[in-house]
């Protein structure tokens, strides 16, 4: 992809770290200079790392999987939804619910009741129940919805996470190093890059810098969805291709069946009439003696 403009990283505040006294000693590879008792991040490993974990995304999208994107703190809850659903891909907003991915089947059971309670607000069930019932339900539903409506469409693991500061989402990154999902994340100053498998060193507290990494890798995800969505239309072309072959070989071999089923039929009617014919001659011979 594309890389950045320094310009537009700039704009955004990207380069701003945190004080000096707070700093991560891992992060010092990606650190320029320190200005004012802030360090500052150098945006050139930032342009790089942002495009490879861009293309690594896209890849992962390509093949068909989901990218989570996780972000709860203020600054990035709100770019972290609408980003999300522009890219088709699923996302935790409000709050990371303890076994999210290690106990996923807990949290689709969860879904799976947000779904009935939804579906009976339609079929007439909330007419037939008393008005205390239907306000308990339709408290209940907004909680849920609260915290599962990113997560609404995720069936499987997600192929991969990608989290806004991975302090505030520590317990969702140990949740998916448990399971061996890779994890791309902003990572500022005060953390450890180590904690995560792809790391973006960039200010993750500025509106503006998240908006413009999560909008960019939102786009690489758009990309590899299209490609995906090309191999499964060229997929089940082949299958529709391959499934034709087959009705057309099966229409041909019962057309022979039947067309040699007729010719062995019309070779026993003639030996029949045949020997018929013989017969009769033979009866014809003896009455004339």
């Amino acid at each position: 992809m594309k890389k950045l403009e320094l310009a537009h990283l700039i704009e955004s505040g990207a380069h701003f770290g945190h004080l000096t006294r707070r700093w991560n000693p891992k992060m010092k590879p990606y650190i320029f200079m320190e200005r004012n008792g802030i360090h500052i991040i150098d945006l050139t490993k930032t342009q790089q790392k942002l495009v490879e974990a861009a293309e690594n995304l896209s890849k992962t999208a390509a093949d068909g999987k989901t990218i989570l994107f996780v972000g709860t703190k203020k600054q990035a809850k709100k770019v972290i939804e609408n980003e999300a659903r522009k890219c088709e891909a699923n996302w935790v907003s409000e709050r990371w619910l303890g076994g999210m991915l290690t106990n996923f089947s807990t949290i689709r059971k969860s879904v799976k009741r947000l779904n009935i309670i939804e579906k009976q607000e339609t079929d007439g069930t909330f007419e037939k129940i008393t008005k205390k019932e239907r306000l308990f339900r339709t408290r209940e539903k907004d909680k849920l919805k609260k915290v599962l409506e990113g997560v609404e469409t995720m069936n499987g693991m997600p192929g991969a996470l990608f989290v806004v500061d991975i302090r505030k989402e520590s317990i969702a990154i140990k949740e998916a190093h448990r399971l061996s999902i890779p994890v791309y994340a902003i990572v500022d100053t005060n953390c450890d890059p180590d904690e995560v498998d792809f790391a973006i060193p960039a200010n993750d507290d500025a509106v503006k810098t998240v908006e413009l990494i999560v909008s960019y890798i939102s786009e690489a995800v758009m990309q590899g969805n299209n490609v995906a969505k090309e191999k499964k239309a060229e997929e089940e072309a082949e299958m529709k291709r391959i499934k034709k072959e087959r009705e057309e070989k099966k229409a041909e071999e019962k057309k022979a069946r039947d067309a040699a089923k007729k010719a062995a039929k019309e070779k026993e009617d003639l030996e029949k009439i045949k020997k018929d014919e013989e017969a009769s001659s033979g009866k014809n011979e003896d009455t004339k003696k």
